[in-house]
């Protein structure tokens, strides 16, 4: 037999991300010392009520198949998180669980994108959202910040990206992987656009919110632009703030009739989340928020300590970030320094002989640049911003 792989997954590549990870595991795994700056998830162990939490339901039985949309408590929680931490109201059938932020993603786009739709991304973005699209047959349209903007568009850049084929766009804000969030002013003169477009969905992938350390609180478009609830999606989950990556929790509120056809289409996939991690989250979301903080000053300073070395090496500049636990310099001297063709053999030559392994700014939208993990240990990073140093000074 000659198997035929679909269409579909011709069109996508795997995540770029997991293959550096991949890659680095691997040259560890034969004896090679590699630093690894690649992987996008705390190195924090799960706050300990919130382990237990997940133990208890075990112990106590709860290992069975749950509602598809969540169980009641969980959704309560999420309905009660967004109207303290945002302001935003939501009913249970306005709140769907998934197995991670990513599903939720993943569900959006299944239950809204035909043949031949428009997905406005603005650029630099997550690997993820334009293979999505292109799974269903839509076409990415890419708007382009450079570091002069501090990576954030315009509101006549999105006016001029917008078209009746228009579906969706989406914003990421703290931004995976520039590190820049959006103000509130900002995202409104966003809001002021889109309103005119009411085709369109608003997807907020806020699942950064908490890793923000600028003096403006958080706000997504949905909070600055309240006139778009008909047509926003706020996508969330605990993965990031609670360094809960494994648990594979993420969620999505939006229009009772939108979030009705993600959960059709979740209930034909994944069916329910798995019910231990649920109970986990719901500890996360209705537990003592201070488990949050700690986290974030550790990565504000290892984020101080990574921009402050990698300014000072030659071929870079790295504009400042205002959250996440990412980086994103620019690295096109030091690549052109080292011969490298392009980002891709750039990362490659790095992996090999400086054993750092970085993801390419290409596989963000961005040649040209790199991102650059501070997930990991303050000793791992000045060893890794060593050998950076020492190759780029060569």
């Amino acid at each position: 037999m000659e198997l035929q792989l679909a269409d579909r997954v011709q069109r996508i590549k795997p995540s770029p991300t997991l293959t550096v990870t991949a890659r680095a595991a691997e040259l560890r795994a034969a004896g090679h010392d590699v630093i690894g700056l690649g992987a996008g998830e705390p190195d924090f162990d799960t706050p300990a009520h919130i382990t237990e939490a997940g133990v208890q339901a075990a112990q106590q039985g709860q290992t069975r198949y749950t509602p598809v949309d969540g169980t009641p408590a969980l959704k309560a929680a999420i309905v009660d998180k967004l109207q303290r931490d945002n302001g935003l109201a939501y009913e249970p059938s306005q709140i769907l669980v998934s197995t991670g932020a990513k599903q939720s993603l993943f569900n959006a786009m299944a239950a809204v994108l035909n043949e031949g739709d428009e997905v406005v991304i603005p650029a630099p973005y997550w690997v993820s959202y334009p293979d999505m699209a292109l799974v269903f047959g839509a076409q990415p349209v890419y708007i382009t910040a450079g570091a002069e903007r501090r990576f954030k568009v315009t509101p006549e850049q999105l006016e001029q990206a917008l078209t009746p084929q228009t579906r969706m766009v989406i914003l990421n804000s703290p931004s995976n992987p520039t590190g820049s969030a959006y103000t509130r002013d900002e995202l409104a003169a966003l809001g002021a656009v889109l309103e005119r477009y009411p085709q369109v969905l608003v997807v907020t992938d806020d699942i950064y919110e908490h890793i923000l350390w600028r003096d403006e609180p958080f706000a997504n478009i949905a909070m600055a632009a309240p006139q778009l609830a008909d047509q926003t999606l706020v996508v969330n989950g605990v993965s990031k703030a609670y360094a809960m990556t494994g648990w594979r929790i993420g969620y999505a509120a939006g229009p009772e009739p939108l979030i009705g056809a993600m959960k059709k289409v979740q209930s034909q996939s994944t069916s329910n989340p798995a019910s231990i991690s649920q109970a986990a989250a719901l500890a996360a979301l209705n537990g003592d928020q201070g488990c949050i903080q700690p986290m974030v000053d550790a990565f504000k300073a290892r984020h101080d300590l990574v921009l402050e070395r990698l300014n000072a090496m030659p071929g870079v500049s790295c504009a400042p970030c205002d959250g996440t636990f990412y980086c994103f310099p620019e690295m096109s001297e030091a690549m052109a320094k080292l011969g490298a063709d392009d980002d891709v053999a750039f990362a490659e030559q790095l992996i090999n002989d400086a054993g750092v392994a970085l993801v390419p700014g290409s596989a963000f939208g961005l040649p040209g640049y790199a991102r650059i993990s501070y997930a990991t240990s303050t000793e791992n990073l000045e060893r890794a911003m060593d050998r950076l140093e020492a190759a780029f000074s060569g």
